[in-house]
């Protein structure tokens, strides 16, 4: 929608008024066709345009049960939760979303809420962020698909980021521009997300035959001071990178700031890139180049392999199947300046 609203030249809640149908809203006739027309221009569709969803009187009266340990703290999870809820829609299914807040109690109260109701087809069992669980015992007998986590053996179908293809592609872009000295600055290093990010850090240098040097990363907590704090360590050596990865947007905020505060240019003297491409990334100065942590996608394929496993009849054998995001190339990377 922000993009529709740019072509438009129009707010992106105008945008989200005419393209939603909502009554009630004084927006001129030609308004709302200026916005049709753009969306139309670059191939936008509501979620629930994309084809009209089954009404089979079987379908329309099941459900798929979200069940997330968190969902207010973070984006992600509310988007996976858009990409199931959308999926299953067009299938004339309705998904229920459940927050946990990694209480046990809660969790088991709604565990036995989800397995007495005869209309849950199949559960989509989530987490906020990459980690290994242990299946709880109510789920044994429902039909379950993991989304963000796995379990031990690979016993059960899984859907997770593609992180090590993620910073693969992330440092790729980077030495693709000329940069031989790359930092990388990463989350927390006991996190999955950040273990991975970094093995593809180290893939792509090899890659493009350059020799990894510790010195050159940092180890953040996925928040703008810290990102700040480390890009300005970063920036103090003798030989300065002349490129930072993040690892996620927000540390990408910090180092931008580092930058700014150092009379550094963006990207004239040093690249920076982050890693998520939250909404945020669109509006920092200059517009941040980032890699996509594909939610949404997630959240559809997980609701895809349930739906196949309990309404097709597919048969779906126990897997963990990694989807990978694509380069967003916005205005913070380019060649070094010796280049």
């Amino acid at each position: 929608m922000t993009d529709v609203a740019r072509v438009a030249g129009v707010s992106q809640s105008s945008v989200s008024l005419v393209l939603n149908q909502m009554t009630g809203a004084r927006i001129s006739a030609e308004t709302q066709q200026k916005v049709r027309e753009a969306a139309h221009s670059i191939g936008y569709r509501l979620p629930g345009e994309r084809h009209e969803p089954l009404r089979d009187p079987v379908t329309e009266k099941t459900k798929i049960a979200f069940i997330v340990d968190e969902i207010s703290t973070s984006p992600h999870p509310v988007v996976s939760l858009d990409g199931a809820r959308d999926h299953a829609f067009e299938q004339g299914i309705l998904v229920s979303a459940h927050a946990t807040r990694s209480n046990k109690d809660l969790e088991d109260a709604i565990l036995r809420s989800v397995a007495a109701d005869p209309a849950v087809v199949g559960v989509i069992y989530a987490t906020i962020f990459t980690r290994g669980v242990k299946l709880p015992e109510l789920l044994k007998g429902i039909p379950t698909v993991l989304l963000n986590c796995t379990t031990d053996g690979r016993q059960h179908m899984a859907i997770v980021p593609g992180e090590v293809s993620g910073g693969f592609a992330a440092t790729a872009h980077l030495t693709g521009l000329g940069h031989r000295r790359i930092a990388f600055i990463n989350g927390e290093p006991w996190m999955d997300a950040a273990i991975d990010r970094l093995k593809g850090y180290k893939q792509a240098l090899a890659t493009a035959d350059i020799a990894f040097d510790e010195t050159l990363v940092r180890n953040g907590d996925w928040l703008p001071s810290l990102g700040y704090e480390a890009a300005l360590d970063l920036m103090s050596l003798p030989e300065r990178p002349t490129a930072i990865l993040c690892g996620n947007d927000l540390m990408a905020i910090g180092a931008l700031e580092a930058a700014s505060e150092r009379g550094l240019r963006v990207p004239e003297d040093i690249s920076i890139m982050g890693y998520d491409d939250q909404e945020l990334a669109r509006y920092t100065h200059p517009p941040l180049t980032t890699i996509v942590l594909p939610n949404y996608e997630m959240g559809q394929k997980a609701a895809e392999m349930l739906i196949d496993m309990v309404l097709h009849g597919k048969p779906v054998r126990p897997m963990t199947l990694k989807i990978d995001g694509p380069v967003v190339i916005r205005s913070t990377t380019g060649a070094p300046a010796a280049v």
